[in-house]
């Protein structure tokens, strides 16, 4: 026993100076990496947002699967952060997951969004947020469609739809 221990801490020390001595990603050509942060108090975010966007958004809450007329939308358009505008998913990159809430496999910009890891429920996953504002837009997982093989699960009440011109 103690010596499977000692095994597994060592493959995580191993797997953290690798990743620690990979290549850094360089933004996208033509991308800026900067993005001004919003900052608002508690009160200012409840006059923008609805009761449910505030909820999500600002409370890390989710919605309830099937709900969003957004995981239905078919439109060619961009999906932007429903607090701030930041422009964070291409209708070019959605899908149908079959799980009820608008899927992804890749954001606009990989700076236009941020992770953090979630603990809650019992579980650890990877929680997605709108680099611009911090709002909560849901969580990426690794059981998504080509290329990247990224399922980002996002609730509809934290994207706007903005339709192709």
């Amino acid at each position: 026993m103690k010596l499977t221990i000692s095994v597994f801490a060592l493959a995580l020390v191993l797997a953290g100076i690798a990743l620690a001595a990979g290549p850094a990603a360089a933004p996208p050509k033509g991308k800026s990496p900067v993005i001004e942060k919003i900052v608002k108090t508690d009160a200012e975010w409840k006059k923008l947002l609805t009761s449910e966007q505030y909820k999500v958004l600002r409370e890390h809450g989710t919605e309830r699967a099937f709900t969003s007329p957004l995981n239905d939308n078919h439109q060619k358009g961009v999906f932007v952060c429903a607090a701030c505008g930041l422009p964070l998913f291409s209708s070019e990159q959605k899908f149908n997951s079959g799980t009820g809430w608008p899927s992804f496999w890749a954001p606009i910009d990989p700076t236009h969004v941020g992770t953090s890891t979630d603990r809650s429920f019992f579980q650890t996953r990877t929680e997605v947020h709108c680099a611009r504002c911090g709002g909560h837009l849901g969580h990426v997982f690794p059981d998504g469609p080509p290329p990247t093989g990224l399922r980002y699960c996002m609730n509809g009440v934290s994207l706007k739809f903005e339709a192709a011109k």
